[in-house]
């Protein structure tokens, strides 16, 4: 696997931070999740990685913590600026000690400016982009995309190639540097096509009244006879030509450039004369750009993603998507089968991989500077 010896120390934290270790991990890095001393907060993406439980107010656990950090690649820092500083664990405090550590720091406002203290989750950060006053239907308040597109696609995501960067940086330097991974920055990066076409075809109306965000017939969901959805996304005039060939439709009857809202409510009353099924038998293996909305049960079952082997069911029922991109020689492994590591879980084989005597080990957990917990048994 690509990351094969990579080792990481992922300070425990919500969404973005996990994601980012979960892909390291899932691209064979060693990711080690440090806990605080009596948490019971369940990471549902942590398959494959082991938990430590340190109490880092204490100078036993900074001191545990700088050894461990000694002997890593990968720190994934996911605190507001200014906390690891407080705790003496800073990128000056450690990379002293570790000139070749990647240090990352995955925060909502990144390290500098008025708002670089302040809370926040992803509504706030895709607000501060740009970005939410794009999405939305038309004459309707802008809309959310859930926690998806600073969270994940702007902060773990990309935090994650930083990391790659500065890896393959590091092999040629020698050094380490220090990831400043704004999901602010990051969610608007992402969102750079948006962006740097506003003065093309495809805006210049309010929102929810251009071409690619449904303010169109020919790039919008329907509903279909049995409550599901088919998606629509026939841009271009001969992808548009075989989707009304394929609904028994002229040009002269729905034509692509005009009369939206009239073709929207044609177009819904043809959708609803048949089900999902119907309507994917009559698409599929076309270029009229027609696709099912599919559920999340659904993925898996579909016969491309089946075929391509994209999605698999855990133990617990849980559909999981597996690692993308694929690599030819080295591909990532889903590491869905293994249990998400209970905070504390691998104490004290973490101290005894990095050198730590039994002695020392029993010393730390009997003082609460470090905390095993064992996993209950659901016998």
């Amino acid at each position: 696997m690509p990351l094969k010896k990579i080792k990481v120390l992922e300070l425990a934290g919500l969404a973005p931070g996990p994601f980012c270790g979960m892909i390291l991990a899932d691209f064979g890095a060693t990711v080690i999740r440090v806990d605080k001393i009596g948490l019971k907060q369940h990471d549902y993406i942590a398959h494959g990685k082991r938990s430590i439980a340190l109490d880092l107010k204490s100078p036993k656990g900074v001191e545990i913590f700088k050894k461990l950090s000694n002997k890593s690649d990968v720190l994934i820092d996911p605190f507001r600026k200014g906390v690891m500083e407080r705790l003496k664990l800073g990128p000056a405090d450690l990379m002293s000690s570790n000139k070749k550590l990647i240090y990352a720091r995955l925060t909502g406002y990144g390290q500098e400016g008025p708002y670089a203290e302040m809370a926040g989750h992803d509504i706030n950060y895709v607000a501060l982009s740009g970005l939410l006053s794009l999405l939305g239907r038309a004459k309707e308040k802008p809309t959310p995309p859930v926690n998806f597109a600073a969270d994940f696609a702007g902060g773990g995501l990309t935090c994650a190639l930083g990391i790659m960067m500065a890896l393959y940086e590091r092999s040629q330097s020698q050094m380490g540097q220090v990831i400043d991974a704004s999901m602010v920055e990051g969610c608007a990066y992402v969102g750079s096509w948006l962006f740097r076409t506003q003065k093309s075809v495809f805006w210049g109306r309010p929102r929810g009244q251009n071409i690619v965000d449904c303010g169109v017939h020919f790039y919008d969901t329907y509903e279909t006879k049995d409550g599901k959805f088919m998606a629509v996304g026939a841009l271009e005039s001969n992808f548009y030509s075989i989707f009304l060939e394929k609904l028994g439709l002229t040009d002269e009857e729905v034509p692509q450039f005009s009369n939206f809202e009239e073709n929207r409510e044609k177009l819904s009353a043809i959708f609803k004369q048949k089900t999902q099924d119907e309507w994917s038998r009559i698409f599929d293996g076309t270029d009229a750009c027609v696709t099912p909305v599919l559920s999340i049960e659904q993925a898996p079952n579909h016969p491309h993603n089946k075929f391509q082997n994209s999605f698999a069911v855990g133990n617990d029922g849980i559909v999981v998507p597996k690692p993308s991109p694929r690599l030819s020689r080295t591909p990532g492994k889903s590491n869905f089968e293994e249990k998400n590591p209970v905070p504390g879980e691998n104490s004290r084989e973490i101290l005894s991989e990095f050198g730590f005597g039994a002695n020392e080990i029993d010393e730390y957990v009997s003082s609460g500077v470090v905390q095993q917990v064992l996993r209950k048994s659901k016998l």
